[in-house]
């Protein structure tokens, strides 16, 4: 992916051009959180109905997630947490997940593309040993432009970030080199070749892929899944 500006917002959401190659994702603009009106787009529908969880390699025992097991709508979500776009949509993803906290989860799947982001992966595995995932993944993602720089990763300024979340460092730094850590990467690895993921974020809903990248193909897509 290459870079491009990063823009803050008052609100903290990113806007971001993606220029893509291949893969082909269209150039986008993340929306800020007063302009997405994704509460109203998921308003329109009010059903419950039963989950229908992925049984599929999409989703792990191991993996980390947000929201009700029995919730009608999982999203699926390829990360790297060195990825731009990444920081970008996770204040949109988690718009969407409010708007309707019963019945839409989301799944993270790691998809470790960057230099350093293994390191990183394997912080966030130890910070959920701790009970941290959700701060300390907060903290990478906020500190992100002071660590990954994608030619040479600043993984120290990684660390304080995670400690000023609250992790145990000295214990994390042990934690995150374990056989199931490990066994959890590789993992990960196989799964993200199996579904041929290529670029991050990556999205699935309900298993299905987005039709096209963009913001409002993954509200459309969930929008399509909570009516049915």
């Amino acid at each position: 992916m290459t870079r491009k500006t990063i823009v803050l917002a008052a609100v903290a959401v990113l806007a971001i051009v993606f220029a893509l190659g291949g893969y082909v994702y269209k150039t986008q603009i993340i929306p800020p959180v007063e302009q997405a009106s994704v509460p109203d787009v998921l308003e329109n529908d009010k059903s419950s109905g039963g989950a229908s969880l992925q049984t599929s390699r999409l989703e792990q025992s191991y993996s980390p997630s947000f929201g009700p097991e029995t919730a009608k709508v999982t999203i699926v979500e390829f990360f790297d947490p060195a990825c731009e776009a990444c920081r970008a949509f996770y204040p949109f993803v988690k718009q969407i997940l409010d708007a309707r906290p019963d019945d839409i989860r989301l799944v993270l799947r790691y998809a470790a593309f960057h230099e350093g982001s293994d390191v990183v992966v394997r912080m966030l595995e130890a910070a959920r040993l701790q009970n941290k995932f959700k701060p300390v993944l907060e903290a990478l993602l906020a500190a992100q432009p002071t660590w990954a720089s994608h030619g040479k990763p600043n993984l120290d300024a990684a660390w304080k970030a995670a400690e000023e979340a609250g992790l145990d460092i000295t214990k994390a730094r042990k934690d995150m080199m374990s056989s199931d850590i490990t066994a959890r990467l590789m993992q990960e690895n196989k799964d993200v070749e199996a579904y041929k993921v290529q670029k991050t974020p990556t999205f699935f809903v309900n298993g299905k892929p987005l039709p096209s990248f963009g913001s409002q193909q993954l509200v459309d897509l969930v929008k399509s899944e909570l009516s049915q």
